[in-house]
């Protein structure tokens, strides 16, 4: 027999299926270890099918094949040629991300569990430890071993060991001689198994406009075809009860469901709610889990052990039979989409699942993508309203504060007066706070009153940001992580006159602590989330009122749930406005109403300051009013006229190297190449092509960044064009050609 396999770590111009000799122990989806080259290095790949015949001559042989536990199943393998032709990745790229790491290893990551019992009978046992001699137990450790076990039955090995003057050889000796068994088996490791103890299976009661978009959902959910649905909700809404009673209605019916989250939105509070209703068929995955504990959790779900699971982006290709229902929750989240080979959209890959299932794909958002609202506007998703917030309790009341009125009257700190105020009545109320600041650190830069040079990353195109500390601070490159200590004076010109320009959340931090100084102030960023855990210690402190208010970046914004906060303070408002792309706008009026949604969700009436250099800006003004439907309007039709997403497709094409010149020559080659082949065959459909030109950030980590950018359909033809020149350019070792689809 024969069989063809796609390398894991093949190159891109050479990512194609290879023949190989094997036996009948080698079947589609097996991971198999081959020799390859003139040098026959043995690689790891992935049997996409088996055959009788071979074109091929001089075949070498299948050298090993792997445990069948982490084999891919049909659609595990027609997902991995779905993400190569769609992103144009390579085939390992795509299969790399349907397995853990762990399991492509000659000996998996699996923890084993050593349980000693006794092989004698009880009474046999009592016998052997009264005779006397070397007839009986004469070791002082033996002895104790057998009396632990004729007490309990049987133990964990770890636990044996911690017996006084007990070591691992008196087990191993007691085995050896047949007085004790030592049952080996596997354990699951699962951070989240405490959570299922406690389970609560009381009913889900909906409102009344909860009931109305549930029924659409259930009408969804019994059509036997591929669909999706948009579930557009306001923040505060319950979106969540509607999705936990779509799930329920799915499990009940024998399917599986998978649910995606941000990164942000997975707390232990939301990891609890899910658990204690659905126990120990629950399955979670994210980034923060053990390489073991991710292995574990994907062979539960292989094993068909798991109803639900639960997850971010990487979830959506969770290995789950059976599909009923993906859900998206915050759809329009960017992180979503990842940004390393594969470039995939998990909302992509869901739609292609659940299109091999017949399931439904159930996306959810106070602010969702104009690409999936446009969407439902064309009737391609089923647009699922749900326009009020649960229990009737009113939006938070949002004020505009223009701090060029703020720098007049005289008022150079980071915090307006009208904020000050909100402060302070939310201390006399016993009450609390989250301030939202995107920008970490404690000033944005420094640079020389006399020469006017800016502290710059030497390895990258971008200044440095201060940060304090015990050391006296630091200036850190928030692109490569370069840091290096505050100078005294200016490199250039020796000046002593530095300026601190700009503020990030350390010194949002530092004027809090100033002004309000009897609030108790904890701070969420990059920097005090480093560690395990600390994220979710964090958001647990502060719920259980261990701290007034809750300073941090985009981490405090959104998917949290905090009764006791009636204020939301936002320091920069229009920071994301003037970012180059043409998602800025949406992602600013997405980030405001997020955050805005954060006040007043358990009835008290809730306040959002909104500080602004920009006050009269529309996607300001509508995200205040959390008029989404209004935005959409004004920024839809821009799309249109601009000829932007969801009107067309964007495709980025960016070359990389670390030697300048060769990157400036591989650019113009580039530009001709592309532009030559749209004269001639691929002329046949509209093309629209900028550049080259350098990034926006033009070097990072001492590598050159020169882009284009091509408007344009994708369809068979154009993604055709994109692979040729993927093709043509990866065969420079100096020079790296990367393409991404609507990023």
């Amino acid at each position: 027999m024969f069989c063809e396999v796609y390398l894991f770590d093949a190159p891109y111009h050479i990512d194609r299926p290879f023949d190989y000799s094997c036996d009948s122990s080698v079947t589609a989806g097996s991971i198999v270890r081959v020799p390859f080259g003139r040098a026959d290095k043995l690689r790891l790949g992935v049997v996409v099918r088996c055959k009788e015949q071979s074109e091929g001559s001089n075949i070498k042989p299948v050298h090993a094949v792997l445990d069948c536990r982490y084999s891919f199943s049909e659609e595990m393998l027609g997902l991995c040629l779905f993400l190569k032709e769609h992103t144009l990745s390579t085939f390992g790229e795509a299969a790399k991300c349907l397995i853990p790491q762990g399991a492509l290893s000659e000996t998996p990551n699996v923890k084993i569990k050593k349980t000693c019992v006794l092989a004698l009978s009880n009474d046999e046992a009592r016998e052997l430890l009264s005779r006397s001699g070397r007839a009986g137990v004469r070791s002082e450790g033996q002895r104790s071993i057998i009396e632990y076990l004729l007490e309990i039955g049987s133990a964990d090995s770890e636990l044996i060991r911690a017996i006084p003057h007990v070591s691992g050889a008196h087990i191993l000796a007691l085995r050896d001689k047949g007085i004790i068994r030592i049952i080996e088996s596997e354990t699951i490791r699962n951070p989240y198994a405490d959570y299922a103890r406690v389970r609560d299976d009381s009913p889900i009661v909906l409102s009344e406009a909860q009931s109305a978009a549930y029924s659409t959902i259930e009408i969804e959910l019994k059509r036997d075809e591929a669909r999706a649905a948009l579930l557009f909700g306001v923040t505060g809404s319950g979106k969540t009860k509607v999705i936990m009673r779509a799930i329920d209605e799915v499990i009940a019916e024998g399917k599986n469901v998978i649910m995606l989250v941000p990164e942000i939105a997975l707390t232990p509070q939301t990891v609890n709610i899910f658990c204690r209703r659905y126990g120990e068929r629950v399955a979670v995955i994210h980034s923060s889990l053990s390489q073991g504990e991710r292995l574990d959790a994907w062979r539960r779900i292989k094993r068909g052990e798991v109803d639900l699971v639960i997850g971010t982006r990487s979830a959506v290709f969770a290995p789950l039979e059976d599909i009923g229902m993906i859900v998206i929750d915050e759809e329009h989240e960017h992180t979503y989409k990842s940004e390393s080979d594969p470039k995939y959209h998990a909302r992509d890959v869901a739609a292609y699942r659940c299109g091999k299932a017949k399931a439904l794909m159930l996306l959810a958002s106070a602010t969702p993508s104009l690409e999936s609202f446009y969407k439902a506007k064309q009737g391609i998703y089923t647009l699922v309203p749900l326009r009020e917030r649960y229990g009737g309790v009113r939006m938070p009341d949002a004020v505009i504060v223009d701090m060029r009125e703020e720098l007049r009257l005289g008022n150079t700190s980071p915090i307006s007066d009208r904020l000050l105020r909100s402060l302070r009545e939310v201390y006399e109320n016993d009450k609390q706070a989250i301030l939202f600041l995107n920008r970490r650190g404690y000033s944005s830069q420094i640079s020389c009153k006399e020469c006017g040079e800016v502290m710059s990353c030497p390895r990258c195109s971008v200044s440095l940001t201060y940060h304090t500390g015990a050391d006296g601070g630091k200036l850190l490159c928030h692109m490569c992580g370069y840091s290096e200590r505050v100078p005294k004076r200016c490199p250039s010109c020796n000046g002593d006159r530095l300026s601190f320009l700009g503020y990030g959340t350390q010194k949002l931090e530092s004027e809090l602590n100033k002004y309000v100084p009897d609030m108790t102030v904890m701070r969420m960023d990059a920097d005090t989330t480093s560690g395990k855990m600390s994220y979710d210690r964090i958001l647990e402190d502060f719920r259980e009122g261990r701290a007034d208010i809750l300073l941090g970046t985009q981490m405090v914004a959104k998917g949290h749930d905090f009764p006791r906060v009636t204020l939301v303070g936002v320091a920069l408002a229009d920071t994301s406005l003037y970012v180059s792309d043409f998602r800025a706008a949406e992602r600013t009026f997405s980030l405001l109403t997020q955050v805005i949604g954060r006040a007043g969700r358990a009835g008290d009436e809730g306040i959002a300051v909104i500080q602004t250099y920009a006050p009269k800006n529309e996607v300001i003004r509508l995200a205040c009013l959390q008029d989404f439907e209004k935005f959409y309007e004004g920024e839809i039709a821009l799309r249109r006229e601009l000829s932007y997403p969801p009107f067309c497709d964007i495709v980025e094409l960016t070359l990389t190297s670390a030697d300048e010149g060769e990157l400036s020559r591989e650019a113009a080659r580039l530009s001709e190449t592309l532009l030559e082949k749209l004269r001639g065959e691929y002329g046949k459909q509209p093309f629209i092509v900028f550049g080259p030109f350098e990034a926006q950030v033009y070097k990072i980590n001492e590598k050159y960044r020169m882009r284009m950018v091509v408007k344009c359909r994708l369809n068979k033809l154009s993604r055709s064009l994109f692979h040729e020149l993927l093709c043509e350019f990866s065969l420079s070792r100096k020079v790296t050609l990367s393409i991404d689809f609507n990023a």
